[in-house]
């Protein structure tokens, strides 16, 4: 199994946006900052309008075999200060989870971070609830920063917001146990 961070383009985007908008219902939603509401865009307006997946920095494909499963991703968290870079991981069918590649595809997307930003610190944001998500960000050596107690609320109660961060002198060292 190869996983690869190929780049969105507008020949891959119909392809992606049936993989996480084509069943509304989809498991990976229960997981992905369920407690935000969640806009799904029409096939057409994804495909025709500006999308920012295209941008190569800070989205790209997650493949296995040349088959897209999922996606990561980056955000400044300051805006066009650029100096805080908050990162994603998605990978849409369940039925490839626990597979090791999402920490593939994460090792792969830091790689790819450290090499074009200059930037001494990466971070990820996820929730309490998602002890998966948790588990991901440890397993490629980002620590947990900081937790910010019961503001996110889903399915009737309060969870945590739970952040790790990796500075630029840790990745040589946690790449190094990961290899």
């Amino acid at each position: 199994m190869t996983v690869t961070l190929p780049p969105f383009t507008l020949t891959n985007l119909p392809t992606y946006w049936d993989l996480a908008y084509g069943d509304p219902q989809a498991e990976w939603y229960n997981w992905d900052a369920p407690y935000l509401p969640r806009q799904i865009p029409t096939k057409t307006a994804f495909v025709t309008e500006a999308n920012p997946y295209l941008d190569p920095n800070l989205f790209r494909l997650i493949a296995v075999d040349n088959t897209p499963v999922g996606m990561v991703s980056a955000h400044y968290e300051d805006g066009n200060l650029k100096q805080w870079l908050d990162m994603g991981i998605v990978i849409q069918n369940p039925k490839l989870w626990r597979h090791g590649i999402g920490k593939a595809a994460l090792s792969q997307w830091l790689d790819f971070l450290w090499q074009t930003i200059d930037l001494p610190h990466l971070g990820i944001t996820t929730w309490s609830g998602n002890q998966r998500m948790m588990g991901l960000a440890e397993s490629v050596g980002m620590h947990q920063e900081a937790v910010v107690r019961q503001v996110r609320y889903w399915q009737g109660q309060y969870w945590d917001s739970v952040k790790y961060d990796l500075l630029r002198a840790e990745w040589g060292q946690a790449k190094d146990k990961n290899d």
